[in-house]
């Protein structure tokens, strides 16, 4: 996967959502595109701080895969939209 598909991302969720300008907590997974220089640069650019799961480690990402399970089951229970409308 290229790098440029996650900087354009990264760059349309700061000027769409509203994201924070400073102080925003980006956690990834270990991806080359992850690691890359000019996404870190980016990241670093607008103050953005890096957070990885650590290699091996797949408890890292436990909690948030935990979260967004419930609230799919909780929103919309065995039925998943086709659309966001």
């Amino acid at each position: 996967m290229p790098a440029e598909l996650v900087i354009t991302s990264l760059r349309q969720a700061y000027s769409h959502r509203g994201v924070p300008l400073h102080g925003l907590i980006v956690h990834t997974v270990r991806g080359c595109q992850y690691a890359s220089e000019a996404y870190r640069a980016d990241l670093h650019l607008r103050q953005a701080i890096p957070s990885m799961s650590r290699k091996g480690n797949c408890y890292d990402n436990a909690t948030m895969e935990s979260f967004w399970a419930t609230l799919k089951t909780e929103a919309f229970g065995t039925t998943i939209p086709t659309t966001r409308a």
